[in-house]
């Protein structure tokens, strides 16, 4: 696993039944296609672990969750076949969270951006602090939330789900991702949100495996196709992201961060 500073880094720790995958990156705990790799090896591993009886998704820092796709990464992609291959990251996260055996509890204790949003709706359980802003932003660089839509529309509703996609640039509160669905607790302090988060992975820690499996099962019906639809989703990101406008859109962006 990456473990430098510049690359950012996924770290796995198993404690009493209970696996914590945590990622990293300097540019805002964005995503590039090693990152999304990684936390997909994570997952499936934390799932087929027999020492791990529910997992808890978290990022490090204290203001941003995720900010989604490494606009490096997607300043540098040339053709449709390496933008397919970047997105696909997206779906292989998303799917094997979808496919795991084993609850993930979503750790969101800041801003959370574009594929940021899907890896919250992917978790099975979401606690989040009250500070916390969620926006949908790739139609604001030429894309859509292609690969992580069927995980957010699942978990908020197509009408909630096209108003963040719309709107691109338009944060939504906490309190607005609560109602909606995308969080299921909502605190006024990180330690009361981590509070909770053990109380809840400790609980699920000491319940029957099996039975935590089945529910699982039935709450992801309906999503057996996800393997090929989102590489289907992929394929359309990847060959939008090729645009002159998207090119226009990601440098203007990254000026823009450079010099705040």
């Amino acid at each position: 696993m990456i473990q430098t500073i510049q690359d950012g880094h996924v770290k796995v720790e198993t404690e009493h039944g209970i696996t914590t995958i945590e990622f990293y990156h300097p540019q805002g705990n964005a995503l590039p296609s090693k990152i999304l790799h990684e936390l997909a090896v994570a997952v499936s591993a934390a799932g087929s672990d027999a020492g791990t009886k529910v997992i808890i998704l978290r990022s490090e820092g204290e203001s941003v969750f995720c900010s989604g796709a490494s606009f490096d990464e997607l300043a540098n992609i040339r053709n449709e076949e390496e933008g397919r291959r970047f997105f696909t990251g997206f779906a292989e996260v998303i799917n094997a969270m979808r496919k795991c055996p084993k609850f993930i509890i979503g750790r969101i204790q800041g801003k959370c951006v574009g594929g940021g949003v899907g890896l919250a709706a992917a978790t099975d359980y979401c606690i989040a602090w009250n500070n916390v802003d969620v926006k949908l932003s790739e139609l604001a660089v030429g894309i859509g939330p292609f690969v992580v839509g069927p995980a957010v529309e699942r978990k908020i509703g197509t009408s909630a789900f096209s108003q963040l996609a719309i709107d691109a640039t338009h944060w939504r509160n906490a309190e607005w991702a609560k109602r909606k669905g995308l969080f299921a607790e909502v605190h006024e302090s990180i330690e009361n949100m981590d509070e909770s988060i053990a109380r809840l992975a400790n609980t699920l820690s000491h319940s029957y495996p099996e039975a935590m499996r089945e529910m699982k099962k039935i709450f992801w019906k309906g999503t057996e196709h996800w393997d090929e639809l989102l590489k289907e989703r992929a394929a359309i990101s990847g060959r939008l992201i090729l645009s002159e406008y998207s090119k226009i859109a990601i440098e203007k962006f990254k000026t823009a961060v450079k010099a705040s």
